[in-house]
């Protein structure tokens, strides 16, 4: 891998990741326009980490207020916490069950075209239902639902984002905090998705090991860049333009694919 495609693949993935347009299909894209193979693998460790560490940055406070409550023993922290807890079983769940037909999928670049058409649909089902999504956090009922759609989002080019997203708005949770909750939720999740990956750093040559961190602070500056343009976009019920991008993207995938 080169510095620019490392930089490349590091914007991508700071910027999808958050964004409604799934960074899973989108590294899959770009790997395969780029001819990237195991180097994309290692690359997708650090990238990983490095958006995690993004949702740290930009919810800081929120997370220190989080922990200090269960620490405290805080009824609404702890409550809160189990309901992140509650939403990250059904991706838990998918992993443990279905770990290795999901793997194959990122192998499958037609998937990936096909999942982008139905992020579309899912965003632009938020053209009616963000308006009238007016709760201040989720139930537990609601944090399971949203974590069934996390789950699903572990398909490549179905956007993790804005699966979780557009689940929280049709249940009538408010737009700002269904992006909190989403993005809070997806701390678990990345760090889970990192872990799975860190066997593949033993491999790593110490001579690609600048070029690699070069895409993942990319991936960091990024990454925090797009939680702030989402939740703007939240906030102006713009969200579902997104589906816009998504169809597009999706449907030229599948038609480069085919020629």
């Amino acid at each position: 891998m080169t510095p620019l495609e490392s930089v490349l693949l590091g914007l991508v993935q700071g910027l999808t990741e958050f964004l409604p347009v799934s960074s899973s299909g989108h590294l899959v894209m770009a790997q395969r326009l780029m001819g990237l193979t195991q180097e994309g693998l290692l690359f997708e460790v650090l990238v990983h980490v490095a958006t995690l560490v993004s949702v740290l940055v930009v919810y800081r406070r929120r997370v220190a207020e989080l922990t200090l409550g269960v620490l405290r023993g805080r009824a609404d922290a702890v409550a809160y916490a189990a309901k992140l807890a509650v939403a990250t079983l059904p991706a838990v769940a998918a992993v443990l069950l279905f770990g290795e037909t999901l793997e194959a999928q990122f192998d499958a670049p037609r998937v990936v075209g096909v999942c982008l058409l139905l992020t579309g649909v899912a965003l632009w089902t938020t053209r009616w239902t963000a308006p009238r999504a007016h709760a201040p956090e989720p139930g537990f009922v609601a944090a399971l639902l949203i974590g069934c759609a996390q789950a699903v989002a572990i398909l490549p080019g179905i956007s993790r984002s804005g699966a979780t997203v557009a689940t929280a708005l049709a249940l009538g949770i408010h737009p700002v905090a269904a992006a909190e909750f989403s993005f809070l939720m997806s701390v678990a999740a990345i760090a889970g998705a990192a872990a799975r990956m860190l066997p593949e750093l033993s491999a790593v040559p110490a001579a690609e090991v600048p070029t690699l961190a070069a895409g993942a602070a990319v991936a960091l500056v990024s990454g925090i860049a797009a939680i702030f343009l989402f939740v703007r976009l939240l906030r102006t019920l713009r969200f579902y333009r997104f589906a816009y991008y998504t169809w597009t993207v999706g449907a030229a995938f599948l038609v480069w694919l085919a020629m």
